[in-house]
C-alpha cells in the first residue's frame, strides 16, 4: 500500500460493495482504479497528473465519471449505512451543518441547467460551493446536498433531512427518521421548528438574539421560548469533526470539478471510506 491509497482493511470493506458485471469485456482491476481515483482527490491533483501506475489517466476519469451518473456512489453508501444499521451501530443523534468550499477557477466553465450544473456561487471570495450535510452521532456522513456558496443554510435544511434514507437489509421501509436533531442558530426558524414537529423529530436548536429579543418586546404574546438542552447541545462539534475529516481530501477541501456531479462523487467516496 502506497500514500493515498486503500488500505487493505478499507478494501475488504469496499470490494463487496462494488457493482459486477456480467456482460462485455472485463473491466479493468477495481482496486487499481479505485486506488487511482482515490488518490486523486486525496491529492488534490488534474487527472493527467495521477501517477501512470494505475493505468490511463483517461480510464480512471471514464470510471469515475461512470460511477458518478449512474449512482454507483450513492448506492454503496447507502448499502454501507444499511449494513451498520443493521447491525446497531448508527447512532441516530443526528447534526446538521454546512460548511463553505473555495472553488478553483478549473471548476468554472460547465454548460448550466439540470444534475449536471456547476452549481457554484460568487461571493467577495470569489467563487465558492456549500456542502450541507447530516452525520450521525459517531461523526459519519448520513446525507448531503451541494449548493453555490451564497445559499443560506436553512433553505437546504429540508433537502438533507430527506435526503437520509437508509434501507433495511430484509424486509421493511427505509429509516429516513432521526431520533434527535442538531443544529446551529442558522437553522432557528419557525418553519424548520414546524417541519420537524410535524413529523415528531426531537430537536435542540438555540435560538437567535433577534427572535429572543422580539418574544420578549410582545410579553405574554410572544410565547414560550422552545426547549434547549445545553448538555446535547455538547455534541454538535461532532458534525465539525465530521467536515474536517472530509477537509482532509484535497481535491474535496478545494473544489476542481467542473459539476456538482462529480463533485458530490468525490464527498460521497470520502463519506464512503469513514464508514469503513
Amino acid at each position: 500500500m502506497r500514500r493515498h491509497e486503500l488500505t487493505d482493511a478499507e478494501w475488504d470493506f469496499v470490494r463487496p460493495l462494488l457493482p459486477r458485471t456480467s456482460m462485455g469485456r472485463p473491466r479493468l482491476d477495481d482496486r487499481t482504479m479505485l486506488n487511482g481515483i482515490v488518490w486523486k482527490f486525496r491529492a488534490g491533483v488534474a487527472w493527467r497528473d495521477v501517477p501512470e501506475r494505475y493505468g490511463s489517466w483517461a480510464s480512471l476519469h471514464t470510471r469515475f465519471r461512470r460511477w458518478a451518473a449512474d449512482g454507483t456512489f450513492d448506492r454503496m453508501l447507502q448499502t454501507a449505512q444499511a449494513r451498520a444499521d443493521a447491525a446497531g451501530d448508527i447512532d441516530w443523534l443526528v447534526s446538521v451543518d454546512s460548511s463553505i468550499v473555495r472553488s478553483h477557477q478549473h471548476a468554472a466553465g460547465a454548460r448550466k441547467g439540470g444534475h449536471r450544473s456547476p452549481a457554484l456561487g460568487r461571493s467577495r471570495g470569489g467563487l465558492t460551493n456549500k456542502i450541507h450535510l447530516a452525520c450521525d452521532g459517531l461523526g459519519r456522513p448520513l446525507a448531503l446536498v451541494v449548493t453555490g456558496g451564497n445559499t443560506n443554510d436553512c433553505t437546504q435544511f429540508t433537502a438533507v433531512m430527506k435526503a437520509i434514507r437508509v434501507p433495511r437489509l430484509g424486509a421493511g421501509r427505509p429509516r429516513v427518521r432521526p431520533g434527535h436533531v442538531i443544529g446551529d442558530k442558522g437553522y432557528s426558524s419557525k418553519a424548520i421548528r414546524a417541519w420537524l414537529r410535524r413529523r415528531s423529530i426531537p430537536h435542540t436548536i438555540p435560538e437567535r438574539a433577534d427572535q429572543v429579543g422580539n418574544r420578549a418586546r410582545r410579553g405574554s404574546r410572544g410565547g414560550r421560548p422552545p426547549a434547549f438542552d445545553k448538555q446535547i447541545y455538547k455534541r454538535r462539534n461532532i458534525v465539525e469533526r465530521c467536515f474536517n475529516r472530509l477537509k482532509q481530501w484535497r481535491g474535496i477541501a478545494t473544489r476542481y470539478d467542473k459539476t456538482a456531479e462529480s463533485y458530490k462523487a468525490a464527498i460521497t467516496l470520502a463519506s464512503l471510506l469513514m464508514w469503513a
